[in-house]
């Protein structure tokens, strides 16, 4: 009996069948190597592609890989290249890649609103869309994308400082799928816009509205009452946020799970207690560094009833002292990542915290005048084996408080 080719025994979905079950990229890119019906049959199932190319080679590509489902085409900060992707790319990419449901364009400061506008008109399955620092681009664009894309889930906008409530007020209109919104640096947003925002856009739990300077406590109310499933808000820098903010997520949103207010020095105590109460088992990641107001009595509430958190920077907090370590309970903290740098605290209090804090992989005591190397041996501490201790600020710092 003479053997056979394995090309004629398998079908195209036989061959498919196979190729799914390939989990490591390396060997699905081997397998586009046997021959040139397998590397056919690869390059049609391929469902992500992350390249640089320019209008020809994308004609290329969009029929090579027609069930792309997910384009990078993004630039590093450091390492971009000239002209980088342009408005032409994007007329060809609208035509070419109509299964397209997430693309990637951060950083292609080339691109302007004729270009996006073409997006919006051809890719009207896209789900995720990252415009972050594409600099040029304005409401005009961007409201084509909104009309156009009307299943969007996901829309990173940071630093596209010409971004205004006229965005937001098309995204309301047409978006009303949209889970996760990044605006941070766009500083001509205002809490009008904001409102206009979720009275459409009620799925939203993402949202990063960080250095966004114009947001007050009207517009982030405004959120928590109209977007109960928030599970993330970032709000460094918002100076005009204050306790109202605050109680109002407390109130309404129960699942809050990270929560950046580092910066917004109108907050106190009193707001920080009734957020502890109600996100007790929710509330993960923390940030209130320089958060002037914040004392023993609420940072004492957070570390003993949220038993979940996993990350606290409350830098500069100059009221905190060791007080607020002391009279936790027997349960032991989650905590992973802790940033102190609060000058009243002492080797006291940081010796209650890893009492409590066996799983701790982080911990940043740059600014405490009383916590040094020295001290803290002399005191005896024993830090967690895998515990990274920042004492000088020269250890590369957790990004998950960002």
């Amino acid at each position: 009996m003479g053997s056979l080719c394995i090309n004629e025994v398998l079908r195209d979905d036989e061959l498919r069948s196979i190729l799914s079950r390939l989990e490591d990229d390396k060997d699905k890119e081997r397998f586009g190597l046997v021959c040139k019906r397998w590397l056919h049959l690869q390059s049609t199932e391929r469902k992500k592609l992350s390249v640089r190319a320019g209008p020809h080679m994308l004609r290329k590509i969009a029929a090579r890989f027609s069930r792309l489902v997910e384009l990078d085409l993004s630039q590093s900060v450091s390492r971009s290249f000239y002209p980088g992707v342009t408005d032409s790319d994007l007329a060809v990419i609208a035509d070419g890649f109509k299964s397209l449901k997430l693309l990637n364009l951060q950083n292609c400061k080339g691109i302007t609103d004729a270009g996006i506008a073409s997006i919006g008109s051809g890719l009207c399955s896209l789900q995720s869309l990252d415009l972050s620092y594409c600099r040029k681009l304005t409401d005009k664009g961007l409201s084509a994308v909104a009309e156009g894309c009307q299943d969007l889930r996901s829309l990173h906008l940071a630093g596209c400082k010409s971004v205004t409530d006229g965005t937001l007020q098309a995204l309301s209109k047409n978006c009303r799928n949209l889970e996760e919104l990044g605006l941070l640096g766009c500083t001509s947003i205002s809490d009008s816009g904001v409102i206009d925002l979720v009275n459409g856009c009620q799925n939203i739990k993402f949202l990063d509205l960080n250095k966004c300077s114009n947001i007050g406590d009207n517009g982030i109310s405004s959120v928590s009452k109209s977007c109960s499933s928030l599970k993330t808000l970032k709000l460094l820098d918002c100076y005009k946020v204050g306790d109202k903010s605050i109680l109002s997520l407390a109130k309404f949103c129960k699942n809050l799970e990270t929560l950046i207010i580092g910066g917004c020095r109108d907050i106190s105590d009193e707001s920080i207690k009734h957020l502890a109460a109600s996100c007790k088992s929710s509330l993960k990641n923390l940030r209130m560094d320089w958060c002037l107001n914040i004392s023993d009595s609420s940072l004492s509430c957070i570390l003993s009833q949220c038993r979940n958190l996993e990350a606290l920077d409350i830098g500069c907090c100059e009221e905190v002292t060791d007080a607020a370590f002391q009279d936790l309970g027997e349960v032991e903290l989650s905590l992973k990542v802790l940033k102190v740098n609060c000058p009243k605290v002492t080797v006291v209090g940081i010796g209650n915290v890893l009492e409590k804090c066996a799983s701790l992989e982080y911990i940043d005591v740059r600014s405490c005048p009383h916590v040094t190397q020295a001290s803290c041996e002399e005191a005896g501490l024993q830090f967690p084996q895998c515990c990274k201790v920042n004492f000088a600020g020269c250890l590369f710092e957790p990004d998950v408080l960002l």
